[in-house]
């Protein structure tokens, strides 16, 4: 089993920056992508980005340029920098993971492709 465990999320205002904590453990492999989806109130969960295993990395548009994705595979945690937060960017956002196929593959930014999933972090981003 896989447990994947988020912190960092809070409250900020438009403009400021937050970092995102996913800490994975309960699996002796090391070889999981870890992506980030974020779910606002009323809308579909959608994906944000992705760290695959050769720590390349893929963002949707929306996040480009704001959020960066890091790794520290000494502490199994994954990182999200998100900066210059926006009130699009409000909502639940969950660590996912997934035994990646080969090494480097990026896997499309939809919840169809990871198998486990975080609790989720709350992330308010006030005008």
């Amino acid at each position: 089993q896989v447990y994947l465990s988020e912190s960092g999320g809070g409250s900020v205002q438009a403009g400021g920056s937050l970092r995102l904590s996913c800490v994975r453990s309960g699996s002796r492999h090391t070889n999981f992508y870890i992506g980030w989806f974020r779910q606002a109130a009323g809308k579909e969960r959608e994906g944000v980005a992705v760290i695959a295993t050769d720590d390349t990395t893929k963002y949707a548009d929306s996040v480009k340029g704001r959020f960066t994705l890091s790794r520290d595979n000494a502490k199994n945690t994954v990182y999200l920098q998100m900066n210059n937060l926006n009130p699009n960017d409000t909502g639940v956002y969950y660590c996912a993971a997934n035994r990646s196929p080969q090494d480097g593959y990026r896997p499309p930014l939809k919840s169809d492709y990871f198998g486990y999933w975080g609790q989720g972090t709350q992330v308010t981003v006030s005008s």
